[in-house]
């Protein structure tokens, strides 16, 4: 996702080949979830990386907060090349910039079927709780694309574990153009819900 400020391609200007941050998994959940969602407390949000750990290879960075009926950017950082001027602050309207972003979340015009079956993947997963049966949780769902097949990729883990070095499995699902979004990802949940996932999936890594 790219973030126009008045027309001007911000992100393009402070970091040419970075890698966006806001990935259209993370805007899934509820507004107040959603990565450039203002609220009182200020918040540092990593808007660019290097497709890496922004510690160590750098990124852009920005401090959202709302104040009264205005949302405000300021502290802006560019981590990737400190040579670089970084923007001044910015203020936006609150009820614009909150019309904004639900009408970027709503636009789902642009969407292959493997955008929609990750997206209804996401929620549907979220909402079920399938894999809790087997004692895991979902970490990810990607969409994927690679020599003109469309897959997409769940990561889950232990839920006591998440993060533990090599207990992370990838099932992946094949995409079809035949078939509705709706019943894929039915099918994947009704899988799920009755055979061990680790058994059809691989360790990530």
């Amino acid at each position: 996702m790219r973030l126009l400020i008045d027309g001007r391609d911000v992100l393009e200007e402070l970091h040419p080949g970075g890698v966006s941050s806001c990935w259209r998994g993370r805007w899934f959940g509820p507004a107040e979830e959603w990565p450039l969602a203002a609220s009182d407390e200020p918040r540092r949000v990593e808007l660019t990386n290097n497709d890496c750990v922004t510690d160590c290879c750098g990124g852009t960075f920005v401090t959202i907060r709302r104040r009264a009926d205005r949302v405000e950017w300021t502290g802006w950082e560019n981590t990737e090349d400190v040579r670089l001027p970084v923007p001044a602050d910015v203020h936006f309207d609150a009820d614009a910039y909150d019309a904004e972003l639900a009408r970027a979340v709503a636009d789902l015009s642009w969407e292959e079927p493997v955008d929609s079956v990750a997206r209804l993947m996401t929620l549907e997963l979220a909402a079920s709780g399938c894999f809790q049966r087997w004692g895991r949780g979902v970490n990810t769902v990607y969409p994927l694309r690679s020599q003109g097949a469309a897959h997409i990729a769940v990561h889950f883990s232990p839920l006591e574990a998440p993060f533990a070095i090599g207990s992370t499995f990838v099932h992946e699902v094949a995409v079809s153009r035949d078939v509705s979004a709706e019943e894929q990802v039915r099918r994947f949940v009704d899988m799920v819900a009755t055979h061990d996932p680790r058994k059809t999936a691989r360790p990530l890594g």
